[in-house]
């Protein structure tokens, strides 16, 4: 029998919620049948405050794209880009500061940039960086560790990873190797590009309405990546005991490996993660933090999600394996000559 893959390739958040059903079902019929009726509270509970948190920034960063489509022509960035690889993925480090969105609102935001023509090294940056470098996660920061190593370390690896990421992704010949083929961009462009010409001549409301209406349709794309997120990450924390984790977590491999497993299973948002690092501080050494707060922005489980719809699964998987193994590299060695 011949397998409908467009079915398969239409439905993949349907397919994740199902798989998720499945497990939580089998879970639970293995604990006993009261087990997932004692656990629904702690579910529910843990999935709300996920979605919760996360929910005000991806609106953020659907607004920010929105604002992009409407005031930024698609010839802007061809205007501004530099022919040096290195300038363009250093540029894509620092956007946060223009760009305050945190792992949820940035991918949105980075597919928007795109549609407009910025470069793919600089898109990369950014969509890694930006989560840590923003005001509002260095002010966190700094209110959770202070103005001191930490701060600065994670500002710092966050912009290593983030440049030299970008670099790798700049060796792709073109950007169709990278970005999923979206149906109608070029015709979406073209037509806002016609309408950029009578830009001038609308009304400033009409342009707000404009905003609105995209980041609304990008809100509900993008949603649904979050909602299944969330679900996957509270199943996650619900069922399997965090104790487990911890227990394995000493030794300069061990402890950092374990924070960065629970960077991505606990899908914090990177506003608020420095006061959730700050508890396991006794616990674990400085450098396996430091491992929680670098990885934990850039891949979580929601923006796994989000990026299977913006990147081709070859991207996605870079996406995931260069900043888990430069993080490994720079929390392991620091954890060995850590003074």
């Amino acid at each position: 029998m011949k397998l409908n893959t467009a079915f398969f390739g239409k439905n993949k958040t349907a397919i994740l919620s199902l798989t998720l059903a499945l497990i939580i079902l089998a879970v639970a019929a293995a604990g006993g049948g009261n087990a997932l009726a004692e656990s629904w509270p702690t579910f529910t509970t843990v999935f709300l405050g996920i979605f919760i948190e996360a929910i005000p920034f991806l609106l953020m960063g659907t607004l920010a794209s929105g604002f992009v489509e409407v005031f930024v022509s698609p010839d802007f960035f061809a205007r501004i880009r530099s022919k040096s690889a290195p300038a363009s993925a250093l540029t894509g480090c620092f956007l946060g500061l223009l760009f305050p969105v945190c792992e949820c609102g940035v991918v949105p935001l980075v597919r928007r940039l795109y549609q407009k023509g910025l470069p793919l090294s600089t898109g990369i940056a950014f969509l890694l960086a930006a989560p840590v470098i923003n005001p509002i996660v260095i002010f966190s920061t700094a209110s959770a560790f202070g103005f001191g190593s930490m701060l600065w370390m994670r500002i710092g690896f966050t912009a290593l990873i983030a440049f030299i990421s970008g670099l790798i992704f700049s060796s792709a010949s073109s950007s169709d190797e990278v970005l999923q083929a979206s149906q109608g961009v070029c015709c979406e462009i073209h037509d806002h590009h016609h309408a950029e010409k009578s830009l001038s001549r609308e009304k400033f409301f009409v342009k707000i309405e404009r905003i609105v209406r995209v980041a609304m349709d990008e809100l509900f794309e993008m949603g649904r990546y979050l909602v299944f997120g969330a679900l996957i990450s509270a199943g996650i924390q619900t069922f399997i005991p965090q104790s487990i984790l911890l227990d394995i977590g000493g030794g300069a491999v061990l402890s950092v490996l374990v924070m960065i497993a629970l960077a991505v299973l606990l899908s914090i948002c990177s506003t608020v993660d420095s006061f959730i690092a700050l508890s396991f501080l006794g616990s674990f050494s400085t450098p396996s933090i430091l491992a929680f707060l670098l990885y934990g922005p850039m891949v979580d489980i929601k923006s796994m999600l989000m990026f299977t719809h913006v990147f081709k699964p070859r991207a996605v998987l870079y996406l995931l394996l260069i900043p888990l193994v430069l993080t490994i590299m720079i929390s392991v060695s620091l954890n060995y000559f850590w003074i």
